[in-house]
């Protein structure tokens, strides 16, 4: 599978290393190069300074024959306006998009976008940490 990931934090650079691990084709983007050190020395996809919301760098990245693209930087903007260019300009059938804020989620997902929300996830961990060391009250 020929996957394009925008960001490379702590998720972005485990996924990509993992994926990459799986045998799949990978190529990671960031606007900071700097970010790339998060990237074990044995990953073997490609690693792209640039945005993804440009299209010289989402062409250089080879979206247009991508299989997957998730958008994994700090802005839900930057996330939805990239995820919304693979799915709609190039016909990424499979994107993903994280989204932080989970109203804005849940309205991206009617709207016909995959999102996922962090805050969302967290806020159930913590719930059932909670009463987990509660002992259930």
């Amino acid at each position: 599978m020929r996957v394009v990931i925008m960001g490379c934090g702590r998720v972005g650079a485990g996924l990509a290393q993992r994926l990459s691990n799986e045998g799949h084709e990978v190529t990671i983007l960031d606007t900071n190069s700097f970010a790339f050190q998060r990237l074990l020395p044995q990953f073997s996809g490609r690693r792209l300074v640039g945005s993804g919301t440009d299209d010289r760098v989402l062409i250089d990245a080879g979206i247009e024959k991508a299989d997957c693209f998730i958008a994994l930087a700090s802005g839900d903007n930057r996330n939805i306006l990239a995820s919304e260019k693979a799915k709609e300009v190039y016909g990424v059938r499979n994107v993903v998009t994280r989204v932080r804020d989970p109203l804005r989620a849940e309205l991206f997902e009617r709207l016909g976008l995959k999102t996922f929300s962090p805050t969302s996830f967290g806020i159930d961990l913590a719930h059932t940490a909670l009463f987990e060391a509660a002992g259930g009250q």
